[in-house]
This record gives C-alpha cells, structure tokens and sequence, in this order.
C-alpha cells in the first residue's frame, strides 16, 4: 500500500507540484487581497475621521461668513430707509 502511494507520487509528481503550487498561490493571492482590504477600510476611517473635522471647520467659517453678509444687509437696509426718507421729505408728498 505504501509502495503504490509512493509509485503513484513519483508518476504524478508533476501534477502535485502544480496543486501546490497553484494553493500557494491562491493563498498569497487571498492574503494580498485581504491586506489590500484592510488598507483601504484605514484609509476611508482616516478620511472619514479628518473629512468631519474639516468639513464642521468649513461649516463655521460659512455661518461667519453669512452673519456678516446679513449684518451688512441690515446696515444698507437701514441706510437706503434713511435716503428714501430724507428724500420724500423734500418732495412734500404725502402718502
């Protein structure tokens, strides 16, 4: 029984090579993969991670930004009412 193991191995030592070598390289194939896998999901985390912190930095500069546009429309609101008034006032119309 051992020695036709060991007949059959010697005749299809070629065949056993190729398996072993086609499982290695379906491992190191699997094992890139999986490494490629993990490196890609840090990525996303990472930019997950300082995507937030700047996109809530960029958000408050925005808020900033629209406060001051809307101080400056109350102040030319406010300055457009006062020529408007100045100027019906000369023309002595009455509404």
């Amino acid at each position: 029984m051992v020695e036709e193991a060991r007949s059959w191995f010697r005749q299809n030592s070629t065949l056993i090579y190729f398996l072993i070598a086609q499982f290695i390289a379906i491992g190191g194939g699997a094992a890139s993969i999986l490494a490629y896998m993990v490196k890609l999901e840090t990525r996303v985390s990472i930019m997950e991670t300082r995507g937030a912190e700047y996109t809530v930095a960029r958000m408050e500069e925005m808020k900033l930004k629209i406060h001051g546009l809307e101080q400056q429309i109350e102040q030319n609101e406010r300055s457009i009412n006062r020529i408007v008034d100045v100027m019906t006032k000369k023309l002595n119309v009455s509404p």
